[in-house]
């Protein structure tokens, strides 16, 4: 399966992508990453790795459609199955995830439907929740909405600041990301509906 990444920034989960991926004998491989804001350190990752990096910087378009509509096709262009938003500062339209249907993924930093949207770890910390994590889910047009594929608890201990949970949690999507993926491209997860159908536990 060929995979597409979809980054802003630094890139650690983009590099845990390639890192888990891009070895032998993986049923999937990172293959593009499109990249919407020029200089991100995600680029020097890409080129390090050897995976072919695309920079669209979505300023340069009036709407999100036709900024989507590009994005759509270069991916398409390089015959990407799978789509990975990782940390990707930019909801997706419609126009995007018509052209990969039930194929968009996303790791977000808590466990949701708790915590949606920006800054999750600071809403947990303000929430005096004891207990957060990380989810991967199928992207919808809703802000961390679509369909969950599975998740992984983090302990808030009582020291921590927004910093400190954050580097927890992150190390926790750096894990549980590469091992969805496998799993989707493998055929152990699907997406029925909203329904998301798990062939085994994915921990």
């Amino acid at each position: 399966m060929r995979v597409g990444v979809l980054a802003s920034g630094n890139g650690s989960t983009f590099q845990a992508l390639v890192d888990a991926l891009n070895v032998e004998g993986s049923p999937a491989t990172v293959t593009t990453l499109v990249c919407n804001v020029p200089g991100a350190y995600v680029l020097e990752r890409a080129a390090k790795a050897g995976v072919e990096a695309v920079v669209i910087d979505h300023s340069r378009y009036t709407t999100r459609a036709d900024y989507d509509a590009r994005v759509a096709d270069e991916l398409a262009s390089r015959a990407t199955n799978l789509v990975c938003l990782a940390g990707y500062m930019r909801l997706v339209t419609q126009v995007f995830l018509a052209r990969f249907p039930g194929a968009v993924l996303n790791v977000h930093p808590a466990l949701l439907p708790s915590f949606p949207g920006l800054h999750a770890p600071r809403q947990a910390l303000a929430a005096r929740v004891t207990i957060t994590g990380c989810t991967v889910h199928y992207v919808d047009e809703g802000t961390d909405t679509g369909p969950i594929i599975a998740q992984a608890s983090v302990p808030v201990l009582p020291d921590d600041d927004a910093a400190s949970l954050t580097a927890r949690i992150q190390r926790e999507e750096r894990r549980l990301f590469p091992a969805v993926v496998k799993a989707v491209a493998t055929g152990r997860v699907t997406l029925e509906g909203r329904r998301v159908i798990r062939r085994e536990v994915i921990a």
